[in-house]
């Protein structure tokens, strides 16, 4: 079974850390992105870290991990209220698939309650700022676990 997971991260997530501190925290993406890979390596899982301000990039990055087979853990951003070609792209994953926020979406302003991804993906975390992410990995591992039983 593939232990692959690619970690996505949508726009504005490269100036983490100094972009409203006061929503998302102090945390860098290049601190999390040590973390993530530190801790999925510790759970014998290959991760591919990346971050893009464009929609076209980031259609392209899961059509890959579609490819590969790989799970996703993706935090989606700005694209997450708007964005049709990321949506149905995340249609295509058959391996597990986790959407990630900072913040707590449902806490927000209208604007930023309701993300459009949510519906096909298997779980969302949200509200946990920075640690989200080794939440997110380590739940990718138990369901990558789980569906190996399953087999």
């Amino acid at each position: 079974m593939n232990r692959t997971v690619f970690i996505l991260n949508g726009p504005n997530l490269n100036l983490l850390g100094r972009r409203e501190p006061h929503i998302y925290g102090h945390t860098t993406l290049e601190q999390i992105r040590q973390s993530s890979v530190a801790l999925a390596e510790e759970l014998g899982l290959t991760c591919d870290f990346r971050q893009t301000n464009h929609e076209g990039v980031m259609v392209d990055w899961i059509q890959e991990a579609y490819e590969q087979g790989a799970a996703v853990i993706i935090n989606p951003a700005g694209f997450s209220f708007h964005s049709i070609p990321v949506l149905d792209a995340l249609k295509l994953i058959d391996a597990p698939l986790i959407e990630l926020h900072l913040s707590n979406i449902h806490a927000r302003d209208e604007l930023h309650r309701h993300s459009i991804m949510s519906g096909v993906v298997d779980a969302v975390l949200c509200g946990m700022g920075a640690d989200g992410y080794p939440l997110a990995v380590r739940a990718i591992d138990d369901l990558l676990r789980r569906k190996r039983s399953d087999i």
